[in-house]
């Protein structure tokens, strides 16, 4: 039995990873896996409350898992699964389902940008945050870290156990969401007043750099990123400087460097100078990743053989927590 704390992470299988996913979490995910037991989900049940070409998501959810293991996600020291592989996830949502106030998923935010942009708003789409519940309590988790747009989700999730434990007795540990405090936010490129995203990736050339770029393409981006009219290089707070200090906090997280190290570095020089060398220290940083993930892909039974047993092991860790709740809410089992 481990006395490690548990982290869950899930991680939805659409669009492409890009820098700010790397930096914000997968890195950190990586450099904690001997301090946690790490539990990684490729979410692809999450995936599927908008619509998904069946195809495209089929490759996007090898794509997930063979980026994670290239980037250093280690089966061996952490667990990494498909979420639909594991059928437990949509069993307990279902239960928990029945204890969760439909009033408290109107009021997501979330849910309200997304149902207000959308003519037909699916069932799955409101109940995501109920899902999103189960995946976290399945494991007795103790730590989910968050970006500040799921925070909301996470006092959801929390609230979720408590009612359930209220009702039916002890039953699910109260999980605490934890926001990094380094490199938690990058932005993007092209609009350094925004963080760096999957879908605004998919909608704006520019935006970000995915993990899979090839050197030219990761230039072709760097080469537009938002600057502004002055020639200073610093991590300056002023808003007008807000696209440098983007560039510089990408900088800084691939090359481990200090602030006064790299504002030295980069005094007297023009913002060329500095989109150039930040793109070439994004390029070194992905060629080892590449040519892992190249290599997984080539042979994708192997990947999937991983899955499969890290699926077996996630069920069977699900399964205890699982059987609990049914026995509480008074099923045969």
């Amino acid at each position: 039995m481990t006395t490690k704390k548990i982290v869950f992470s899930g991680i939805q299988p659409t669009g492409d990873f890009h820098i700010g996913n790397y930096i914000g979490a997968i890195k950190r995910w990586v450099a904690e896996q001997d301090l946690y037991d790490n539990i990684f989900c490729v979410v692809d049940l999450h995936a599927i409350t908008l619509y998904q070409d069946p195809k495209i998501l089929r490759a996007k959810i090898r794509q997930a898992a063979g980026v994670l293991l290239a980037c250093g996600i280690d089966p061996q020291k952490s667990l990494l699964f498909v979420q639909s592989h594991v059928p437990a996830h949509a069993e307990l949502a279902w239960i928990l389902n029945c204890v969760t106030p439909v009033g408290w998923l109107e009021r997501m935010t979330q849910y309200k940008d997304k149902s207000a942009k959308l003519e037909s708003v699916s069932t799955g789409l409101l109940d995501y945050p109920v899902l999103m519940a189960s995946d976290i309590l399945l494991y007795q988790t103790d730590y989910v870290p968050v970006g500040e747009d799921q925070k909301q989700h996470i006092e959801l999730t929390r609230d979720v156990a408590q009612r359930f434990n209220a009702l039916y007795g002890e039953t699910f540990a109260i999980p605490e969401g934890t926001i990094p405090k380094i490199g938690a936010r990058i932005m993007g490129f092209d609009d350094p007043t925004v963080k760096m995203s999957k879908s605004l990736a998919a909608e704006q050339k520019h935006h970000a750099v995915g993990l899979l770029d090839s050197p030219d393409q990761v230039w072709a981006v760097l080469k537009r990123a938002t600057t502004d009219s002055g020639k200073e290089i610093t991590f300056s707070e002023d808003s007008k400087k807000a696209g440098v200090k983007n560039l510089l906090t990408v900088y800084q997280a691939l090359t481990g460097q200090t602030q006064a190290e790299i504002e030295n570095h980069f005094e007297g020089k023009l913002y060329g100078a500095l989109k150039r060398e930040v793109a070439d220290v994004i390029i070194e940083a992905l060629k080892p990743l590449q040519a892992r993930y190249n290599e997984l892909m080539q042979d994708t039974s192997a990947l999937d053989a991983i899955l499969q047993r890290a699926a077996e092991q996630a069920a069977a860790r699900a399964a205890p927590t699982l059987r609990k709740a049914k026995e509480k809410v008074g099923f045969v089992v």
